[in-house]
């Protein structure tokens, strides 16, 4: 069973009462006693500021996936005139809750929305779905003066109260509630149950110290032992009977107490009870008005109370009673309502309209120690009958009495039968489709009141002309409202073009024929009727792979082959017929469908047959003792007829002249079926192997009469049925078949059936064995026939598309046309565009498109807009290519972008040019999110990701998983090195990261760098955020490197290889410690050292006059390279003539270039820092000076080193292909 629980109890107005604390504890109670019942939650989005407490308030009881957010226009509270709008509102509520596809739904609090944007309401606009509410108490209704005077609120509560009648199953927090609703409202008494309540758990006896004891005390003023009542102010909570009660206790017992009224109050109420303390003769010390007291004092002082007193006329529960007792304190109450339930003891309970009977109890309560130590002892056991698991056993125990029930109430008939469009290509034209729809159309009318909507000219059925009325494509679209029901019969041919465009406009129930619709898709493109369409299909189905596959395929063909296209069909559809369970498999296959409500509904075969085989095969022009084995269809590779004659030549049949063997179908008219005419022309088989051509069907009706034996055999299924092979069985043909598609399923007890692959010599063995075995043959052909008229008669298969379609209709409600319909006929007509435009986006929202692939949305704002080329960016292309190529199981990887004025759009165009492809494929458009979908913040890009800060936490508030990837915390760990404000403006990113739900880094020191300054700034979370890292991949050729060498680069190569040259690689700025090598090699070649200094990188910030120095440097292209911004084929080359790697950073992210360097066996020599350590461990030489001497002397140990071989080498370094590294990564994210 699939629970939906309405959350808005725990959301609105009331979330902070005792009412939102009910609604959050039963949901939980439901979800740790749900066993293998799934629950989901349903959220108004309105109240944005809940949403990532309930949240987190289930994290790790629940799965996020199940926490669903719905949206709507705001300013629908019932004080307000907006009837139409909160009716809207109402229908748009119930519509998304039905798309959740609930067997049962919960409200938590029905009596919402009266001053705030709560939407609460029972068929409105659904009416068959089970729904459950709690019951908290009928006081407004039963004391409906003073509590309905007002005019606002009286409407509003009846209304409710209306609704609440319409409700099927009624959850009580206590019997006296439950009674309230049997006696007041005529509910139910089955269904009317009492699940009861419990304090939460916070609510303990706790040991408080004298200390702590004093300090709560002097912060309320109470100064002796006090006497307590907490709970709601108004006058059913009788507090001035308690304050009049108080009064008339003995002096003595209140010389010794105060009465403390803890409780939020009004400034004019408290000095009306103060009035009132006054009048009966006490003091303003005698009774303390706390006003509000937080949750961690009310606990202090429900244990420090000597007595707590609750006076109630009439509560549902009376859960401060409960709180009280939990907390070990002596508690009496009145004895009405619910209070005896929950205090359980009749002499601690008084007459609240009685101030003596209160008082004497008060005063029995301070005073009388044998009956306190007996209510001590009651009260403990009594707590122990209230338990939040065992409520949300008898929750669950209700809701499945009630849907047991549900289950076994049959359907409602139909006293008229429904209008249903019925759009389909019909005889004379040559679609199988057309014949098949003939066939079912009389039986189908036993049901409904049938138009038959065509695009052709003329319709040749006899039957379909007198008993239905033909209508063209433009009635149905200009009369769509007439009509209850819409039915399309689709396949891959011309004959379908016009339903593509037509199920967008007027949805209905979808016939799949062929599960592949390619064909008729790239037609339409490919001949200008919907140009652009095959592209789309392609991406919307099968994503940025498949349009790749287009446009490098040598034959498109292929790529019609290989893709089915179908999902928009699918998703556009209110439910799904198809004619064999391999389509649900396709279905699985290829798009992760949930098939779990499609039907399957056999093909129709007319089962009056009159064969008269002497007839027949006089016509034919075979003897009545000729052996006919046929396999009919149009012939071609995927009917594996070359099989089939191979077979036949092996087998004893070819030397039997009585046997013939008939191919009846049109043969291919390429080289395929050039080859079989060859094959039986050279073994002079002409006068017993036959292609008997396209043929009439009468005369097909001849060849099946005339049979012996079928054989019908496939490759390469896509979805479609075998109706020839339906027709063999219902003419009880003993039917070779594999077990291929459609054909798989077939009852093996009514053909022979092959494996889907079977080798020639199995086929040949089943050929004799039929020959030679009548009985056999026999027996297949009784029991196939019996199987067409047990399942595939017209009556049998219409009476099928009765109970499909009806129940598909039954829950239209889902379906966002259905809301809009019902919002047309109800919003305002004076409703402005804009006010349509927020409407059409809310529903857009609450109605994800059915079938659709989970997205990983990828962050590449900053590639979009520009390719620095800088290490950053490479990281990005290189991870974006494996995950094109390998994308995570169950996702769809969708590049986005944004800029600080834009939000985030599909980067389509970009994404085409990247892979290759003509960038106008396809157009960017705003991204469509979803429960579950994952978002990464692979490229870096701060003020773009600040800006969005807002929208990452809508993302999540949807359920959308928003992670980042950290390169670094440079310009937080070394501000020295950066611009001002550099820090300050990475660390205002750092915040919208960590705000979100993990961050992925790039090794693990940043992973603990990124630690520890979350750790400094302190920040509030309600979720926890999850760090994590993985290591770059180094494989250039799996990066997408950068091309081209200038025109001297084979000099430079040249002089490089003349003497030991020093490498470093990497932007030309402060933190990588260029200035210190330069000034250590400017020592080393004072000294005489025949050395070069090779530098690649850009120039960077901060290092002009650094820079300035390069250029003019003496040694400058002889000892002393700059190459700035070369390509990837240059830095392999400078790699491989290159003797050592200097990385001299005083801070990386990761460390690339080293990892690079030991790809080419190249030493390295490093500076001390976590980071070059973790990625090079032991297989690097690391310095520690920041001057220049410390460091040229580093290089001259190093050089000794070397010369005896003796020093690091790095080719033993551990490192990761950019294929393992992507790979990795993309584990951690979804993890």
């Amino acid at each position: 069973m699939r629970i939906v629980i309405d959350m808005q109890g725990a959301q609105a107005s009331n979330k902070n009462r005792g009412i939102g604390r009910y609604s959050l504890a039963l949901a939980k109670a439901i979800v740790h006693n749900r066993n293998n019942h799934e629950v989901l939650l349903a959220l108004n989005g309105i109240f944005e500021d809940t949403i990532e407490f309930i949240r987190a308030e289930f994290y790790g009881l629940l799965p996020q996936e199940n926490i669903r957010v719905w949206n709507m226009p705001a300013g629908v509270s019932y004080n307000k005139p907006n009837v139409s709008k909160r009716k809207s509102a109402e229908m748009a509520r119930e519509a998304f809750l039905a798309g959740l596809k609930p067997d049962l739904i919960h409200v938590t609090s029905l009596f919402e929305g009266l001053g705030d944007d709560a939407v609460t309401s029972i068929g409105a606009f659904t009416r068959n779905i089970p729904t459950s509410v709690t019951l908290y108490d009928l006081i407004p209704y039963i004391y409906q003066k003073p509590y309905l005077e007002n005019s606002v609120v009286r409407p509003w509560y009846l209304e409710k109260i209306d609704h609440l009648r319409r409700a099927d199953l009624w959850l009580a927090i206590s019997e006296s509630s439950r009674q309230e609703g049997i006696e007041h409202l005529a509910l139910s008494d089955e269904f009317s149950v009492n699940v009861s309540t419990d304090a939460d758990s916070q609510f303990s006896a706790v040991e408080l110290t004298d200390e702590q004891g004093l300090i709560i005390r002097n912060k309320y003023q109470l100064d002796r032992p006090f006497v307590m009542y907490t709970g709601g102010i108004d006058h059913r909570k009788n507090i001035e009977g308690l304050i009049r009660a108080y009064a008339q206790t003995p002096e003595v017992i209140r010389d010794a107490h105060q009465l403390a009224i803890v409780c939020s109050i009004q400034p004019e109420m408290e000095k009306r009870l103060l009035d009132l303390v006054f009048e009966q003769g006490l003091n303003k010390t005698d009774v303390v008005f706390t006003d509000y007291v937080p949750e961690e004092d009310l606990i202090q002082l429900y244990n420090l109370c000597s007595l707590f007193v609750f006076p109630s006329w009439h509560e549902g529960f009376g859960l401060p009673a409960l709180e009280a007792i939990r907390c070990g304190a002596l508690v009496i109450g009145a004895n009405t309502s619910s209070l005896p339930e929950v205090i359980g003891l009749d002499e601690a309970l008084f007459d609240p309209h009685s101030n003596d009977s209160m008082a004497r109890m008060i005063e029995k309560g301070l005073t009388d120690t044998a009956f306190r130590q007996r209510l001590s002892s009651h009260l403990k056991q009594q707590s122990e009958l209230f338990s939040w698991d065992e409520t949300g056993k008898r929750a669950i125990k209700a809701m499945e009495s009630l849907y047991e029930k549900e289950q076994g109430v049959a359907s409602k008939v139909n006293l008229t039968k429904p209008k249903m469009a019925y759009v389909s290509p019909l005889p004379p034209e040559k679609s199988g489709i057309a014949d098949y729809s003939a066939e079912l159309l009389p039986a189908l009318a036993e049901f409904y009141d049938i138009d038959v909507i065509v695009n052709q000219q003329v319709v040749s059925s006899e039957w379909i002309n007198k008993n239905c009325s033909i209508r063209d494509v433009d009635w149905l679209i200009n009369n769509s409202g007439m009509y209850d029901r819409v039915v399309y019969h689709l396949g891959n041919s011309t004959f379908h073009e016009h339903m593509f465009g037509l199920l967008q406009q007027i949805p209905g129930v979808v016939v799949l024929h062929d599960f592949y619709l390619s064909g008729i898709i790239a037609h339409m493109d490919v001949h200008g009727s919907e140009p652009g369409l095959w592209n789309r299909s392609l991406y919307h189905g099968h994503g940025y792979k498949s349009v790749k596959e287009r446009f490098e395929a040598k034959d498109t063909a292929d790529i019609v082959w290989k893709y089915p296209c179908s999902l928009d069909v699918i998703q556009q559809s209110l439910g799904m017929i198809a004619h064999s369970p391999a389509s649900l498999d396709f279905a699985k296959q290829w798009y992760s469908c949930d098939t779990s409500e499609w039907r399957v509904i056999p093909l129709v075969r007319e089962p009056n047959i009159t064969p008269d085989i002497t007839q027949a095969r006089e016509r034919l022009g075979f003897a009545e003792d000729d052996f006919l084995v046929c396999a009919f269809g149009v012939m071609g590779p995927t009917k594996l007829n070359q099989e089939l004659l191979d077979a036949w030549l092996m087998s004893q049949l070819v030397k039997d002249r009585q046997c013939h063997l008939i191919f009846v179908g049109e043969n291919h008219p390429g080289d395929y079926g050039k080859k079989l005419l060859a094959t039986i022309k050279k073994n002079n088989l002409q006068n017993r192997v036959h292609i008997a051509g396209w043929t009439s069907p009468d005369t097909f009706r001849d060849y099946l009469i005339s049979a012996d034996l079928a054989v019908q055999l496939r490759t390469l299924s896509r979805g479609e049925t075998s109706a020839a092979v339906l027709d063999c069985m219902n003419h009880s043909l003993a039917t070779i078949v594999n077990a291929n598609g459609s054909m798989a399923y077939l009852d093996d007890n009514a053909v022979c059936k092959l494996p889907d692959e079977f080798s020639v010599e199995q086929l040949t063995q089943s050929l004799e064995y039929l020959r030679n075995n009548d009985d056999e043959r026999h027996r297949l052909g009784v029991n196939a026939r019996r199987l067409v008229l047990t399942q595939h008669t017209p009556e049998k298969c219409a009476d099928k598309y009765h109970q499909a379609i009806e129940a598909f209709y039954s829950r239209t409600s889902a379906h966002p046309h259905s809301l809009i319909k019902a919002l047309g006929v109800n919003l305002d007509k004076s409703i402005t565009s804009s006010e349509l435009a927020e409407w059409a986006a809310y529903i857009a929202r609450n109605h994800p498109v059915k079938d659709k692939a989970k997205q990983l949305f990828v962050d590449v704002s900053e590639l979009v807009k520009q390719d620095a080329k800088s290490g950053i960016q490479r990281v990005v292309r290189s991870i974006l290519k494996h995950w094109f190529e390998s994308p995570p199981e169950g996702y769809r990887v969708e590049p986005v972008y944004a800029s600080e004025h834009q939000g985030y759009r599909y980067a389509r165009r970009f994404t085409l040019q990247f892979l290759g492809c003509p960038a106008e494929a396809l157009h960017d458009e705003p991204i469509d999110y979803a429960t579950g979908d994952l978002f990464i913040g692979l490229d870096l890009h701060p003020q773009v990701q600040v800006s969005q800060r807002s929208f990452y936490q809508e993302l999540r508030r949807a359920g959308v998983k928003v992670v980042f990837t950290v390169y670094d915390l440079l310009c937080v760990n070394m501000p020295q090195f950066f611009a001002p404000g550099a820090k300050e403006g990475f660390e205002r990113w750092l915040e919208v990261v960590a705000e979100n739900d993990g961050a992925v880094c790039i090794s693990k020191s940043v992973s603990d760098e990124l630690a520890d300054w979350l750790s400094e700034q302190k920040l509030s979370r309600l979720r926890p955020f999850k760090i994590d890292w993985f290591h770059l991949g180094a494989d250039v050729n799996n990066s997408l490197p950068t091309k081209g060498l200038p025109e001297n680069a084979g000099q430079v190569l040249s002089e490089l290889q003349e003497r030991e040259s020093f490498l470093m690689v990497g932007t030309i700025e402060p933190r990588k410690g260029h200035a210190q090598v330069l000034d250590a090699f400017d020592l080393l070649w004072s000294e005489g050292k025949q050395l070069n200094l090779v530098i690649v990188g850009k120039q960077g910030w901060m290092v002009e006059d650094l820079v300035s120095r390069f250029r003019s440097h003496p040694e400058l292209n002889k000892r002393l390279y700059w190459l700035d911004g070369i390509s990837d084929e240059y830095l392999e080359k400078v790699y491989a003539a290159s003797n050592c790697l200097i990385a001299a950073s005083y801070g990386e992210g990761f460390g690339l270039p080293l990892i690079e360097a030991a790809q080419h066996k190249l030493p390295i020599i490093a500076r001390e820092i976590p980071v070059f350590r973790e990625v090079a461990v032991e297989h690097a030489f690391y310095f520690q000076g920041f001057d220049a001497k410390s460091l040229a002397g580093s290089i001259k140990q190093w050089l000794a080193l070397y010369q005896e071989r003796q020093n690091p080498f790095s080719e033993e370094m551990a490192w990761l292909r950019w294929k393992d590294s992507s790979a990795a990564m993309l584990q951690k994210v979804i993890n």
